[in-house]
This record gives structure tokens, sequence and C-alpha cells, in this order.
């Protein structure tokens, strides 16, 4: 992991302001604040950057390439971290997910969902998921279609090694807030309506660096932050 960035030196200013964001937001949409998780994304970021982040308070962190993600697993399991995987999960890569993780936010395949449930130690909790909803039927972007998303809850629900927790979404770019915004509103209203017994759905996971706020005034319960928290992504010397 010699190529991973280096640690920012305002990283606690960075993610006291990010907080800061995230409070005032929750006060405009009348929420707790307690109602909504900062989820710190790490790819491309060091195993110091992620310690200072810890000692800092951060919890939650969330990786997208499984062989970038599983050393810095292992070297700071001592610090008792949740770990989300958030990027596309292909089927040759769910066994060490589903042994290491304690959340996947990209599920959009029962296929998918099967084999980690198969592969989930049975010593471990569930593994919660995020169902991934294409919202604006992109065919760049994973994710179910609307249309889709009941068949597919239902049939992930019943899978004994899951816990099906609710919707994620990665919506359209929009130069107009007012745009953006409806995409988040509509995956919150397609949580509303969907209905999966003996499930609890209770996970918005929507808003990244750009969008958080508006997300969470939208209802989400979980905010997936990097460049906010890390700066940009420029390759160290």
């Amino acid at each position: 992991m010699s190529n991973m960035l280096r640690v920012p030196q305002n990283l606690p200013d960075r993610i006291q302001a990010v907080r800061e964001r995230m409070r005032r937001a929750v006060e405009r949409a009348g929420r707790d604040v307690d109602s909504v998780t900062l989820l710190a994304i790490t790819k491309a970021h060091s195993v110091e950057t992620i310690r200072a982040a810890a000692a800092c308070g951060l919890e939650h962190f969330g990786e997208s390439y499984v062989k970038e993600a599983l050393p810095k697993i292992e070297t700071l399991e001592g610090l008792e971290l949740t770990w989300h995987f958030v990027g596309q999960l292909q089927a040759n890569k769910t066994r060490p997910v589903a042994e290491h993780f304690a959340w996947v936010h990209g599920v959009d395949r029962l296929r998918i969902a099967e084999r980690l449930s198969e592969q989930r130690p049975f010593h471990a909790p569930p593994l919660n998921v995020c169902l991934q909803v294409n919202v604006g039927d992109e065919s760049t972007k994973a994710g179910v279609a609307p249309a889709e998303l009941p068949a597919l809850a239902e049939a992930v629900a019943l899978l004994p090694r899951l816990a099906v927790r609710g919707l994620m979404c990665i919506p359209p770019p929009e130069e107009d807030e007012a745009r953006q915004r409806q995409w988040f509103a509509e995956t919150a209203r397609l949580m509303r309506h969907l209905h999966v017994p003996g499930t609890t759905l209770d996970t918005l996971s929507m808003g990244m660096s750009a969008d958080f706020e508006i997300a969470i005034e939208e209802g989400a319960t979980i905010v997936r932050v990097g460049t906010a928290l890390f700066g940009p992504r420029e390759p160290a010397d």
C-alpha cells in the first residue's frame, strides 16, 4: 500500500467541519443528530489516515476494493472499527466481503446476495445489506430498477445470514439543487412504500461530499463522505 495518500495535516478540522454541516442539516430537517451516521470513504487512503480519523472519533469506514481493504482491516483490527463495502461487488469477491465486513451497500442482484449469505461465517452476526436502486435509470450505474425493487427485497430478506436494512442510491449529478433533491426524495419514497415481512427497514445510504446535506434533509441515515474529509485523491509523490 505504498501508493496510499498521506494523512491530511488539517484532518481534525475537516472532520469537525463535516460534522458541523451535518448538524445544521439535521436541525433543518427537524431530526436528531444521532439519526445520521458519518461513513468515511477511505479508498486510496492509508492505514495511518484511517487511524488518525479514528482518533478523531470516526468509527465507520467504507472501502470499494476488496484487495485494498483487507490489509487495512487486518492491520486495524484492534481498533474495532465498523467496515462497510461500498463498491460494486463481483461474484468472485463475495467471500472476503462476507467474512470481513459488517455492511454491504450495493446489493442489486439476488445471486450476489445468495453468495454473501452462504459465505457469511456462522459465528458472525447477520451481514447488514442495503439494496442499491438505480433511481435515475442510468445505464452506466449499477442498481436495481425501482419497479424490480420489491421482488428483490422480498427474496433477499429470506436469506438467513443477511439483514436487509434499507436502500442505497448514487443519483445523477445535477447542477440544480431542486433536481438533486428529487432523487433523494424519490429514494426515501421507495423505502416508505417497501413492505418486506419480518424486516426492519431503517437505513437510507445516500449523499456524498457534494450533496450530503440535501440527502440528510431528505432522510439519509448514512452519508458516504470522502473528499470533504480527506481532500481530493491526488497521488503521493
